[in-house]
């Protein structure tokens, strides 16, 4: 083990157990308090059922359905606490149909007027000196602000908001560094149940794409899947609508497509337009499902449908279209300390043959007609029957994406980009708003060029 990561797991325990000195009693009396009252509640209510079968008490349907209200809120607080969840007064459920993280949801929060918020990430990245094969290895260890966030919106009214998320990545513009709008959109809450908007849009896509504040995903890093299959962070102009039914969760926008002369090898992060002048020729639909059984989990999937061509290509005097389809299908569940996340994504590229030719791509470096990747994910909270305010949770991610699963015919697959990711970490968090994770990678590919690595990382956001 370095010398940085002993020190890493050194402070991470030294944190931990600092902070849980101070309350940990407190919580777990609290625990024990609600946890009474529920066992109170729950034998009052079939005393009162059995009264009332037996006909002791007259009709006694009011007070019973009133108790089981009363255990129903119970039963909810306990679940919170055992499960170290956060408590809004604008739900997780509420944000989630709303396709937004804790912080970036803030200005629903106002009945009026202006809402701040934000949040931040700082990486450290430590490279091993060999690949997979052996072969030597100089990369360089590097300590990175990667993220400066602010969300800085205003409720007009009842009906109509604006949000906006002002992005700053990699401290300065003179180090690739760069400034851009993240989202900026325009909205009208017809209800809760419906509401419309219009601007610069995150697409309703994966686990991440929407929910990227670093307090609220496991890792250091995004998965590889959502960053080349789902290129997050991914957003584009257009509008569309948000709705919720009982159970079921709906979004579906209308955006500008792709731009094929960014795609490549590593798959289509180069091809986003990022609101910046965005070609329209060809325009795409996005739309999203979920289903949440219960407070706390959610499954569904959504899709991506549209052209990239944007006119810029013709293969024998035909304009290339370059249709883009991208479906994806994703679980997650957190509960009594559990986080437990699971995703599929496939993308598929027409004219892709006609697009390799018509760039001049050569062999090993074309785009491929199809690439795929998934993950499986869990980690649990052990401070999660001790703790309301702060966890500790290990967590282990598996991991495959290959970017050049199908080819054009003419074109062979470059084992470079078939690979496989193993991330075993922990994530420490005094706070819910303030997250301190190590993990270690270990990265395969079928050239046996994978380089593992070891990652710090801090994270905020308020």
């Amino acid at each position: 083990m370095s010398g940085t990561r002993r020190v890493f797991w050194v402070v991470m325990v030294s944190l931990m157990c600092t902070v849980s000195a101070s309350n940990d009693d407190a919580i777990t009396k609290k625990m024990e308090a609600l946890e009474r009252r529920l066992a109170s509640l729950e034998e009052k209510v079939q005393q009162t059922s059995q009264e009332q079968k037996e006909g002791e008490s007259g009709d006694l349907t009011l007070e019973v359905e009133e108790l089981r209200r009363q255990v129903d809120i119970l039963a909810g607080e306990v679940e919170k606490i055992r499960s170290g969840e956060p408590e809004y007064d604008i739900t997780r459920e509420r944000a989630n149909s709303l396709g937004l993280g804790p912080s970036a949801a803030d200005v629903y929060r106002k009945p009026h007027g202006a809402s701040l918020a934000g949040y931040g990430e700082m990486l450290y990245e430590n490279f091993d000196n060999q690949d997979q094969s052996g072969a030597e290895v100089d990369k360089p260890a590097r300590l990175d602000l990667l993220r400066a966030i602010i969300y800085a919106g205003y409720r007009f009214n009842d009906r109509f908001l604006v949000n906006t998320e002002i992005e700053f990545e990699h401290a300065s513009t003179d180090k690739s560094g760069s400034a851009s709008v993240e989202f900026a959109y325009v909205e009208y809450l017809h209800s809760d149940q419906l509401s419309m908007r219009g601007g610069l849009l995150l697409l309703p896509m994966g686990l991440t794409n929407e929910f990227h504040e670093p307090n609220v995903f496991l890792g250091t890093t995004r998965p590889e899947t959502e960053r080349y299959i789902i290129p997050t962070t991914w957003r584009e102009n257009g509008f569309g609508a948000l709705a919720s039914v009982g159970n079921f969760n709906f979004r579906v926008y209308a955006v500008n497509g792709l731009n094929a002369a960014g795609f490549s090898a590593s798959g289509m992060r180069g091809g986003r337009q990022k609101g910046s002048q965005a070609l329209a020729e060809d325009m795409a639909l996005v739309g999203r499902v979920d289903y949440s059984p219960t407070p706390g989990v959610f499954f569904g999937g959504s899709f991506y449908q549209g052209g990239s061509g944007q006119g810029q290509y013709t293969y024998e005097g035909d304009s290339l279209k370059v249709p883009t389809s991208i479906f994806e299908v994703h679980g997650q569940a957190q509960f009594r300390g559990w986080d437990l996340r699971g995703l599929y994504a496939a993308s598929y590229i027409g004219d892709a043959l006609e697009l390799n030719l018509a760039r001049g791509l050569p062999e090993g470096s074309a785009i491929a007609e199809q690439m795929f990747g998934g993950y499986l994910q869990a980690g649990y909270n052990v401070l999660s029957r001790k703790h309301d305010t702060m966890s500790l949770s290990p967590y282990f991610r598996y991991e495959v994406v290959d970017t050049q699963h199908r080819m054009p015919f003419g074109f062979t697959a470059n084992p470079t980009y078939d690979r496989t990711f193993y991330t075993l970490g922990l994530e420490f968090k005094p706070i819910y708003n303030i997250a301190i994770k190590g993990d270690y990678q270990w990265h395969r590919s079928d050239l046996r060029s994978g380089v593992n690595q070891f990652n710090v990382a801090l994270g905020y956001s308020f």
